[in-house]
């Protein structure tokens, strides 16, 4: 799976630089701007993040591991304590963050340096944030996955349960807009919307799309900086679920 999950990152740029030839059409995603510095941090960190389900897979497999081979009880006894196997898994979800999140920058530093319109310093380190904000998402949903990993036990009920959680904060969202929209500041505090939150869609901040807005006499206002408000939430949550992780741990009878 993580070899997968690099690969398709790594497709990505393959994706975007191939020039498509249909007739008298010669299309090339490339050249439509989404390589430019520093649109390219947000960009490449907002759909790089959907990939994250592949490593998240890896997470939930190596904790259920631990109770499948029975591994982790084996680890106690000879003398691992519970808090060192929490931390051992949790720099594990940091590892997995950090390789990712370099190979974030490193690909699109590269593309940006062949493909943008715009090559001096300040311009290419501006925005950088938007890495950051990666990492913590990263951070969060991996953690996330460690929690439901350890609760449950097995790969498939844990990721399973991602997938309700998934579906009950959709509705929650439905609720909360049409029957009490003066209550939506508490979809911030939902977990996977947090996370979701850290980086928001960056489409409509490409020139071509607002010269398009304004054609149409609807130019929109929208903030795409990356808010404190959503980073400390997140960070809330990663705490909540390695803590509660531990927790469990403790309390359960191996």
């Amino acid at each position: 799976m993580s070899l997968i999950y690099f690969l398709l990152f790594s497709a990505i740029a393959l994706f975007a630089s191939i020039r498509f030839n249909f007739g008298s059409i010669d299309f090339r995603l490339a050249d439509q701007g989404i390589f430019n510095f520093p649109y390219i941090w947000h960009f490449n960190a907002y759909f790089v993040a959907f990939l994250k389900l592949f490593l998240a897979i890896v997470i939930v497999s190596m904790v259920s591991s631990e109770y499948t081979h029975r591994t982790l009880k084996q680890n106690l006894i000879d003398g691992l304590s519970k808090k060192e196997f929490i931390l051992s898994k949790f720099y594990g979800v940091i590892a997995f963050a950090l390789v990712s999140t370099l190979l974030l920058f490193i690909v699109s530093l590269t593309l940006g340096l062949i493909f943008s319109d715009y090559d001096e310093i300040g311009i290419i380190f501006s925005d950088l944030e938007y890495i950051l904000a990666y990492f913590l998402k990263l951070v969060g949903f991996f953690s996330m996955c460690l929690f439901f990993g350890i609760l449950l036990k097995r790969s498939a009920f844990a990721l399973g349960f991602l997938f309700l959680i998934w579906v009950f904060e959709g509705i929650v969202q439905l609720v909360v807009k049409f029957q009490a929209e003066s209550l939506d500041f508490i979809l911030n505090f939902l977990p996977l919307q947090a996370m979701s939150n850290l980086i928001v869609e960056p489409l409509t901040r490409l020139g071509i799309v607002k010269s398009t807005a304004v054609q149409l006499n609807s130019e929109f206002t929208k903030s795409y900086d990356v808010e404190w408000s959503a980073v400390l939430i997140v960070l809330g949550w990663s705490f909540i679920f390695i803590y509660s992780s531990w927790k469990l741990l403790q309390k359960r009878d191996l």
